[in-house]
């Protein structure tokens, strides 16, 4: 039997695209809500920095840039070497509603870890995407 590849989480927002969009894809937005500081540049190719408090620090490569409908990254696997080249791939996707948005997050590329390793990762980021698209959800709702 396989590993599941892929978390997949959607949420409904009460805000327009374009105020989830700079959510997602601005440092200001994103250290409100996803970490404590960061840092993009935001094209292709471009790289997201983000820090936290507890001194803990992650970075992303932008992949896909298609304002306001789609952003998408990739990251260091969870629980892997800092030199490990494996990484998963995260892509928002924005639609519009009657309501606001609804926002889709799908993380894949789990299948590539190996054995020991997979559960904890899948985990931690099914569980992560639970918790910092709750955060987002009430900050977004409380604007």
């Amino acid at each position: 039997m396989g590993f599941p590849d892929r978390i997949e989480r959607t949420v409904e927002v009460a805000q327009p695209p374009g105020r989830v969009w700079s959510a997602i894809t601005t440092a200001e937005g994103l250290a409100s809500w996803f970490g404590d500081k960061a840092t993009i540049d935001l094209r292709p190719g471009g790289e997201v920095k983000m820090s936290w408090e507890s001194g803990d620090a992650v970075e992303m490569r932008v992949e896909r840039v298609e304002e306001p409908s789609v952003f998408g990254f990739t990251w260091r696997m969870h629980g892997m070497p800092e030199d490990d080249p494996r990484r998963t791939y995260v892509e928002f996707t924005l639609e519009p509603t009657e309501s606001g948005t609804r926002l889709t997050v799908v993380e894949s590329g789990f299948a590539q870890l190996p054995d020991n390793c997979h559960g904890k990762a899948y985990d931690a980021h099914s569980q992560g995407w639970k918790s910092e698209l709750g955060q987002l959800v009430d900050l977004l709702d409380a604007a």
